[in-house]
């Protein structure tokens, strides 16, 4: 099983970035996808996750801002981010199932 997260990149405050993370070797319908990220010095912090079935659910710093998504045919879930703010500047990863991609940065500044 291997997770590819891509689209990473810096943006200046209130632009935004979509990202992607490509999953092979396993099943990827029935997988529960979520995206995660890492500050420098905090703590790992799950942002978005979707069910097989589309159910999403955020965590509240981006609702309304980003959005989750999966594509069943091409295997890949996406994490568009809009009105991007200094604080979502991070390391995103995606997981499934405890395994975890490597990371994309996010870098916000102006």
């Amino acid at each position: 099983v291997q997770l590819q997260a891509s689209g990473g990149g810096s943006v200046q405050p209130g632009g935004s970035l979509t990202l992607s993370c490509r999953v092979s070797g396993i099943n990827f319908r029935v997988l529960y996808m979520r995206w995660y990220r890492q500050a420098p010095g905090k703590q790992r912090e799950l942002v978005a996750s979707i069910t097989p079935t589309f159910t999403t659910n955020y965590t509240d710093s981006v609702k309304g801002r980003f959005t989750i998504s999966r594509d069943n045919l091409k295997k890949v879930a996406y994490l568009q981010m809009n009105s991007l703010k200094l604080e979502d500047t991070a390391v995103y990863l995606c997981e499934t199932g405890q395994r975890w991609g490597r990371g994309t940065l996010v870098t916000v500044s102006s």
